[in-house]
């Protein structure tokens, strides 16, 4: 049985209490040899820091007196403290430190102190501590994935990744970060979705955006939406999505009505006029008829009666 709490050493006066066997000494390191335990191994089973000298105040100031004083007369104390200063001010004792710590449990007497030290700090300041921990830890991982395929910044990766077509959770595999992580943090914009399917398209046929792709495809060269979703290997619905999206007007049966203005400037062409409507209102106001209207142009006349309305 334990005869002292895990993580707390018992301390009355200059005397100590054993966890093994509830006596009280001076200075418990020097007992457990009674017990066949090794400072270390006592330590880590009872939950107390590396660093816990297993003595009472008393007993502590009396060895750190009679070391101050042998330090005056033995040379080789001196020097160890010297070099022991130089490690601690170059950082070589923290990283033996962290390393000596690394894997190992919290101790809970090192639990305790922590949570009573927290309990005396503002919740406000401990939140902007984490806050700025966090900022950090963020910086951190951005800059580092950002390294690793060449980008000044971790913004300008994602926006190359997402413009080239690929998933938020496309580049969060590649860059080896969570999917969420990625799409919380991420700077750039997320692309709207029948902009990273018609994407490839649209830079295939010599265009940097999407928009300008369905402005040439569908208003100037009057493809149809189907047309234009078998060009670009996609759906119906995508391209017409696409088409809201960027404000470009559907427009129903494009190529017929692509034909068919082209045959009515042809045929103003033929009669000399800049609009067949025109000619054919000229031409009825001096009374001719449709016949007659039709004979010289070479249009029907149900032809020239819908261009005329």
């Amino acid at each position: 049985m334990d005869f002292a709490p895990v993580g707390q050493l018992l301390v009355d006066g200059d005397r100590v209490c054993c966890h093994l066997c509830g006596r009280w000494f001076l200075s418990v390191a020097s007992h457990l040899r009674h017990h066949g335990w090794t400072k270390a191994q006592y330590i880590e089973a009872f939950g107390l820091e590396i660093g816990n000298p297993l003595s009472g105040e008393a007993t502590r100031k009396r060895r750190a007196a009679a070391l101050t004083a042998r330090r005056a007369v033995e040379p080789v104390i001196r020097e160890a403290q010297r070099a022991a200063r130089g490690r601690a001010g170059d950082g070589t004792l923290t990283a033996a430190a962290a390393r000596a710590a690394r894997g190992r449990a919290h101790p809970a007497e090192r639990l305790a102190k922590t949570l009573a030290a927290l309990a005396t700090v503002d919740p406000a300041a401990r939140a902007a501590g984490n806050r700025r921990r966090a900022e950090r830890q963020r910086a951190r991982t951005e800059a580092s994935a950002a390294a690793r395929f060449g980008f000044p910044t971790f913004a300008e990766y994602v926006a190359d990744r997402l413009a080239s077509g690929m998933s938020m959770a496309a580049v969060s595999r590649e860059a080896g970060l969570h999917k969420d992580w990625v799409a919380r943090h991420a700077p750039a914009p997320k692309p709207h979705h029948t902009d990273v399917r018609l994407g490839p398209a649209a830079r295939a046929a010599g265009h940097d955006s999407v928009a300008g792709y369905l402005r040439d495809a569908h208003l100037a060269r009057h493809r149809t939406v189907a047309a234009i979703a078998a060009e670009a290997g996609v759906s119906r619905t995508t391209v017409v999505a696409a088409l809201a999206h960027h404000g470009i007007p559907m427009l129903a049966h494009a190529g017929k009505r692509a034909g068919a203005e082209l045959r009515r400037r042809a045929a103003a062409a033929t009669v000399g006029h800049d609009s067949i409507a025109d000619w054919v209102a000229a031409r009825r106001a001096g009374g001719a008829t449709w016949s007659a209207l039709a004979a010289e142009s070479g249009l029907a006349t149900t032809t020239l009666r819908r261009y005329a309305s």
